[in-house]
């Protein structure tokens, strides 16, 4: 079995989910693009559905931790928690764009993996949203608003570059793998947080990266 097999696997399954679409994407085409035989992927993943739940879980498992970061120094304030937490998401997104484009994508989609994933990841996604949201309101820091539709709102931008990627890279020629979009769109971010949720103006002048 070639070595590292399995990440040639991932890699070129979430290539061609992103090209022709999960659904048309068939495993003769995964194996042909990753150069193996399709009972390889079977050995690894049973079919193309384990295959899919493993691109979820992977992605998943890896954002949550990064908002783990971010919501472990709550105690330094709710302002710094929530910096964190947007440098931390916008920059695991841009590392991992193909990823996440595929992921962000088929998160629309109502499917069984879908529920599964909202009962599970994006209820604790929420949570973490809640904790420094509400933390912030209750402390003065944030203005009093709907944590909801902050949510809502907060989502949107985090989302956003990576669901209409072709949009950022053909219409406003900005590139949204590049490490100069992601320092920009994060001060982008935070300017509108500054305006529409910070009840002080504390703009720092560095994008601190952990």
């Amino acid at each position: 079995m070639k070595k590292n097999s399995k990440s040639i696997i991932v890699q070129e399954a979430i290539k061609l989910f992103n090209t022709q679409g999960y659904s048309g994407t068939s495993l003769r085409d995964i194996a042909k693009k990753a150069n193996v035989n399709i009972a390889n992927i079977a050995y690894y993943f049973d079919n193309k559905q384990g295959l899919l739940e493993f691109c979820f879980t992977t992605f998943f498992e890896q954002y949550l931790s990064e908002m783990e970061e971010a919501v472990a120094v709550l105690d330094e304030g709710a302002m710094a928690s929530l910096r964190n937490l947007v440098s931390n998401l916008i920059y695991f997104q841009c590392k991992n764009i193909h990823l996440t484009r595929f992921i962000i994508r088929e998160m629309s989609i109502d499917s069984q993996i879908v529920r599964e994933i909202m009962t599970t990841y994006s209820l604790k996604e929420k949570f973490y949203f809640q904790k420094i949201l509400e933390r912030g309101i209750e402390k003065g820091e944030f203005k009093p608003h709907s944590s909801n539709y902050l949510i809502i709102q907060l989502k949107s931008l985090l989302n956003m570059p990576f669901l209409y990627s072709h949009y950022l890279s053909e219409v406003l020629h900005v590139l949204p793998h590049e490490r100069y979009f992601a320092d920009q769109y994060i001060r982008e971010i935070f300017q509108w947080m500054e305006s529409s949720l910070f009840t002080e103006a504390k703009f720092p002048e560095e994008i601190v990266v952990s």
